[in-house]
C-alpha cells in the first residue's frame, strides 16, 4: 500500500479510525526528510495491513503546529487512536522495520491500563496540590 497524504481535515479521522497508523512530517526542502521517504515507501509497501501516512509540514502548517513538530523528518505511530511513539529525525531501515514490529506487539488493554492509571495518578497529585 502506498503513503497517502494527511491534512488538517482528514488528520484525526485517519488516526481515530482504527488500526495502525504512521506518520512520516516532513518537508521538500528536507535533505535527511528525502533521504528518508524510500525507507518509509518501501515500509508502507512491506506492511500493506497498516497505514503509512505523510504530513508535508510546508503545506501543513497548522496541523504540524497542533502536533507540535519543530525538527523533520519526524515519525509517530499511533495504535486503535493512540499515540505510541514519536521522534525526529530519519530511522536508518532496520530501526524503522523494528518500531514497526515494537508497535504490532503492543499490548493495547496494557496501554490503556497504563494510561488510565497516569491519568489517576495526575489527579491525585493535582488534588493533593489544591488541598
Amino acid at each position: 500500500m502506498a503513503t497517502v497524504a494527511l491534512t488538517l481535515e482528514s488528520f484525526e479521522q485517519t488516526i481515530l479510525g482504527g488500526g495502525t497508523v504512521f506518520v512520516d512530517f516532513w518537508a521538500g526542502w528536507c535533505g535527511p526528510c528525502l533521504q528518508f521517504a524510500p525507507n518509509y515507501e518501501a515500509a508502507a509497501e512491506a506492511n500493506p495491513d497498516l497505514t503509512f501516512a505523510k504530513v508535508d509540514t510546508e503545506d501543513q502548517q497548522q496541523l504540524a503546529a497542533a502536533m507540535n513538530i519543530t525538527s523533520i523528518p519526524t515519525i509517530m505511530a499511533f495504535k486503535d487512536g493512540i499515540g505510541v511513539f514519536a521522534q525526529a529525525g530519519a530511522l536508518p531501515r532496520p530501526m524503522l522495520d523494528e518500531l514497526i514490529s515494537q508497535v504490532r506487539a503492543l499490548d493495547m488493554e496494557q496501554v490503556r491500563a497504563d494510561l488510565d492509571r497516569q491519568e489517576a495518578d495526575a489527579e491525585a497529585r493535582s488534588g493533593a496540590a489544591s488541598a
